[in-house]
C-alpha cells in the first residue's frame, strides 16, 4: 500500500484529471494492461499538481527520443529498475520489454548478463553503464565511457545517460512512497531484482 492516498480524479482540478487521461492512454498504450493501479506515481504526485504537469512534460519529451535503439533503452531503464528494486518499474518495465521484443530469456538473464550469451558486447557496455549510474556513490569509469564512446555518438550517450538517470528517480520516488507492482506482468515473466555483488562496478 502506498505511503500516503493517491489523489481521487473526483477531487483533482481538471488539469490533474487531463494527466490522468494521458497517463493511462500511455501506459495503456505500451503495455496492453489496464491494472486499476497503472497510474499510482501519477495520482500521488498529483498532491503537488505543478510538479505533476512538468514530470508529466517530462516523460513525453523523453517518450519522443529515437537516437538510440529503443530495445536498447529498455533494457538499460530495466537494469536500472532491477537495481534501486521497484516493483511497479520492473512490474512495468518488463511488459514494455516484452512488447518491444525481448524474450523473457533476456529478462531473465538481465542478473547474470555479463555471462550471458544473449546480451553483445554493445548491450554489455550499456548495462555495465546501468549498473555504474544506479551505485551509491556513483561508479562509472574514464574506462567505460570511453568504451561506450566507441559505440555511440554524444548525442547518444547523453539519452542513454539520461534515461538511466530518470529511471532511477521513478524507483527512488516510488520506493519512498511505497508504490508497489501495478500488475502489468501478473502471470508472465518478470526481471530479477538484482542482488548485493550486482551493484559493483564491472569496469
Amino acid at each position: 500500500m502506498p505511503r500516503i492516498p493517491e489523489v481521487p480524479a473526483q477531487k483533482a482540478k481538471l488539469r490533474v484529471r487531463l494527466a490522468y487521461w494521458f497517463a493511462r492512454r500511455h501506459m495503456r498504450s505500451i503495455t496492453g494492461q489496464t491494472p486499476a493501479a497503472m497510474i499510482a506515481p501519477v495520482e500521488i504526485m498529483a498532491h503537488a499538481p505543478e510538479l505533476l504537469q512538468a514530470y508529466a512534460g517530462l516523460e513525453q519529451v523523453v517518450a519522443g527520443l529515437h537516437q538510440v535503439d529503443e530495445c536498447l533503452r529498455l533494457l538499460a531503464e530495466l537494469k536500472a529498475a532491477t537495481l534501486t528494486h521497484c516493483e511497479y518499474c520492473i512490474d512495468l518495465g518488463s511488459q514494455v520489454a516484452r512488447r518491444a521484443g525481448l524474450s523473457d530469456e533476456h529478462l531473465l538473464a538481465l542478473s547474470s548478463y555479463r555471462t550471458s550469451p544473449l546480451f553483445t558486447e554493445r548491450e554489455k557496455l550499456v548495462l555495465d553503464y546501468a549498473v555504474g549510474m544506479s551505485r551509491t556513490p556513483l561508479a562509472v569509469s574514464e574506462q567505460l565511457v570511453a568504451a561506450l564512446r566507441e559505440h555511440f555518438d554524444d548525442a547518444q550517450l547523453v539519452e542513454i545517460t539520461f534515461v538511466i538517470a530518470l529511471e532511477n528517480l521513478r524507483g527512488r520516488f516510488n520506493l519512498a512512497l511505497g508504490i508497489g507492482a501495478a500488475g502489468f506482468s501478473e502471470g508472465m515473466v518478470c526481471a530479477v531484482p538484482a542482488v548485493a555483488q550486482e551493484v559493483e562496478a564491472r569496469r
